[in-house]
């Protein structure tokens, strides 16, 4: 970004360029009264991984209230996927922003809907005709807030579309905290203890296995006439970014098509990018029923989007709205992104994803406490030997200017935003690794 371009924006133009600079304990003096001020208003359940107060963010680099700049490898939970305040993704919401801030998507048309509906449309539709080999099917999409109002856009509709109640999800799937998607969440108990009953009607298997399906849910408890969906990330998320073997999921397909059940994709996390494909399911060579999708596609602004063919988007006017989902503010974040997405995005993402995982690699060997080293594109997962371990190192990258998320039971996720340089990578390598060592 030039200074021109980011003065335009109301902000310093140095940030983005800026080198880790940790100046003060962490967190610092002025961090340390404002988290305490807040912390009386804000509710418990927030879980704040870090005692980090964040006070801009450009690119890849995060300042705090202090002046302490950290390197982002987790882009708000991956959700900030062209960096921080792109100069177009923020100069297409400030134009939007003087023209038109809400109408409500389920009642009026506005262009902005339809044009990212299309977007979106075009590129599933460009999926099932390089997998299928014949011509696409047309797609069809309904805007949500977030992703988890997508996964229970999802559910009504299959459950709508099939006339069936029953769902299956797998153990260590993440797919929301509302109750329909809590109730197919499966990642840590925490996340559903004491908000029972959920969900009637919804099974779990162990992810990876087809046999598990077939043998403990099939066999044992719901006969798959009655199952509505089948609902997985292709790329395991909040579970330890674990990636399946292809077989997987292309047993998945058939298994549904077998049954007449629909196949639902949650690539909240995994979708729009961040796997170096527009859709972690390129990867796979299998088109899901419904496609979920959020965090990334709108470089963190509120919006999701379910989307599915016409042929399975049968559910009456009515059945399914949204006051704010398809928010035109968001979706001029949405139409920006996939531009650069379309642009160079998605090369730079498998190059420096590819690079990243390398240097990881080469870095960790030899490490105690490492057991692998795994992911595509910028959605990588590091597992350790122990939850003790993983929380020491997630601390020592803090402690160094490094910014990473835990996930699984002892994995730390690196997922930074997709303009990431492959010098900020090697930083983030090396960081990394100084913290496993220190942790060892």
């Amino acid at each position: 970004m030039t200074k021109t371009a980011a003065a335009a924006l109301g902000r310093p133009g140095d940030l983005e360029d800026r080198e880790i600079s940790i100046t003060t304990p962490l967190p610092g003096p002025r961090a340390t009264r404002m988290i305490a001020e807040a912390k009386v208003h804000l509710s418990p359940s927030l879980i704040h991984v870090y005692p980090l107060m964040v006070a801009r963010a450009a690119g890849c680099m995060v300042e705090d209230v202090d002046g302490n700049v950290f390197l982002d490898a987790q882009a708000g939970v991956s959700a900030a996927a062209t960096g921080h305040c792109h100069p177009q993704v923020a100069a297409a919401m400030a134009a939007q922003a003087t023209n038109l801030i809400h109408i409500c998507g389920t009642d009026f048309f506005y262009p902005a809907y339809g044009a990212l509906a299309g977007k979106l449309a075009e590129h599933a539709a460009r999926l099932e005709s390089t997998v299928t080999g014949a011509s696409p099917h047309p797609w069809q999409v309904f805007l949500t807030n977030s992703g988890t109002e997508g996964v229970e856009a999802a559910i009504k509709l299959a459950r709508q579309h099939t006339k069936r109640a029953h769902l299956i999800a797998f153990r260590g799937g993440f797919h929301g905290r509302s109750l329909g998607s809590l109730s197919l969440t499966a990642s840590k108990s925490k996340y559903r203890k004491h908000f029972g009953p959920l969900l009637a009607g919804v099974h779990h298997a162990e992810y990876g296995s087809l046999e598990s399906i077939e043998r403990d849910l099939f066999a044992r408890t719901v006969n798959p006439e009655e199952v509505a969906a089948i609902v997985v990330e292709p790329v395991l998320g909040e579970g330890g970014y674990l990636v399946p073997k292809r077989e997987f999921l292309a047993g998945l397909r058939a298994m549904c098509d077998r049954h007449g059940i629909l196949l639902v994709f949650d690539e909240v996390q995994s979708g729009m990018g961040r796997t170096g494909t527009m859709f972690a399911a390129e990867h796979f060579g299998v088109i899901p029923d419904i496609f979920v999708l959020a965090k990334g596609l709108a470089s963190g602004m509120p919006l999701g989007a379910m989307m599915a063919r016409g042929s399975t988007m049968t559910w009456p006017p009515g059945s399914h709205g949204s006051t704010c989902g398809g928010n035109p503010v968001a979706i001029a974040a949405a139409l920006a992104t996939i531009g650069l997405l379309e642009g160079s995005l998605l090369d730079n993402t498998r190059a420096v994803g590819a690079h990243l995982r390398a240097r990881l690699t080469t870095e960790l060997a030899g490490v105690s406490g490492i057991v692998e080293v795994r992911g595509l594109g910028l959605m990588i997962g590091i597992e350790l030997a122990t939850p003790e371990l993983a929380d020491a190192v997630a601390l020592g990258c803090y402690q160094r200017g490094l910014l990473v998320l835990e996930c699984g039971d002892k994995a730390i996720r690196i997922s930074p935003p997709l303009i990431i340089s492959a010098a900020q990578a090697e930083t983030c390598a090396q960081i990394f690794a100084d913290a496993c060592r220190a942790a060892a």
